[in-house]
């Protein structure tokens, strides 16, 4: 299986998907997923991550972060897998690997195409027959976009709205709630590989301005055209033929989330 790609531009927005080793359900509790939010809150605390949106489910996790260009996603992503992965080793008593070596980076265009990755992590339950909805699901970022706390906040809602083009934290909750509407009214809710396995999803410009800035570290790497935006790629194989494909059942009673 190709390496995860986690190369990092400053100024671009990153859709970071982190699988549980062999797809487990590690994170099937809520307690656990509640860990893991816990230790992004503390990540934004310490490094300054900009946080957009998150998924947490039984056996990995979505998170949008903006890159400020001060190593803070990096750092972030290893506090919050540590100690993660550490307190549960601990409470249950086990050993060995908790997550896959590698979380994955997709970089992700602003405005139209970001509000497309919002959608498509925001429905990750809903698209497994978990929930109906994705306000249904406590440990995601619509219901922090929707109703925003008003303590141990995680998005950055202003960030957030400057990079969709909205004018204001009020609009853009109402075109974020347009946006999950229409995309369950019109059975949007397929699973998309290019949010998880691409190099970069955008616009024709967007994707050549990656690939340069990338360099050496593109080469290879091949671009499509696919559903309305163009995708750097690189070669993948598929997780279900390298795992027992009995692990990939999902059903609304392990509240799995194993799709990426």
């Amino acid at each position: 299986m190709a390496r995860a790609n986690r190369h990092f531009i400053p100024g671009y927005v990153w859709h970071i998907t982190h699988r549980c080793h062999k797809q487990e359900f590690l994170l099937r509790f809520a307690r656990d997923r509640q860990r893991w939010l816990h230790w992004l809150y503390e990540a934004r605390k310490r490094f300054g991550l900009c946080v957009l949106n998150y998924t947490v489910t039984s056996n990995h996790i979505h998170l949008l972060v903006f890159d400020r260009g001060n190593d803070a996603i990096a750092r972030s992503m290893q506090l919050i897998a540590g100690r993660t992965a550490q307190e549960f080793n601990q409470r249950k008593r086990r050993k060995g690997a908790f997550w896959e070596d590698r979380y994955h980076a997709t970089a992700i265009d602003t405005v139209e195409y970001l509000a497309r990755c919002i959608t498509y992590i925001d429905l990750n339950m809903a698209r497994n027959g978990v929930v109906a909805h994705p306000s249904m699901w406590q440990t995601g970022g619509y219901r922090e976009i929707q109703n925003p706390p008003d303590r141990y906040r995680l998005i950055d809602m202003k960030k957030l709205a400057d990079l969709i083009g909205s004018d204001s934290v009020k609009n853009l909750q109402l075109e974020h709630r347009s946006w999950i509407e229409t995309a369950l009214e019109q059975h949007q809710d397929c699973r998309e590989a290019c949010w998880t396995e691409g190099i970069a999803v955008g616009s024709e410009q967007y994707i050549a301005e990656t690939k340069a800035l990338l360099d050496e570290r593109a080469s290879g790497r091949d671009e499509y055209y696919e559903q309305g935006q163009y995708i750097l790629k690189e070669a993948y194989i598929p997780y279900s033929l390298v795992f027992d494909t009995k692990k990939g059942l999902l059903s609304g009673k392990n509240m799995s989330g194993a799709e990426k």
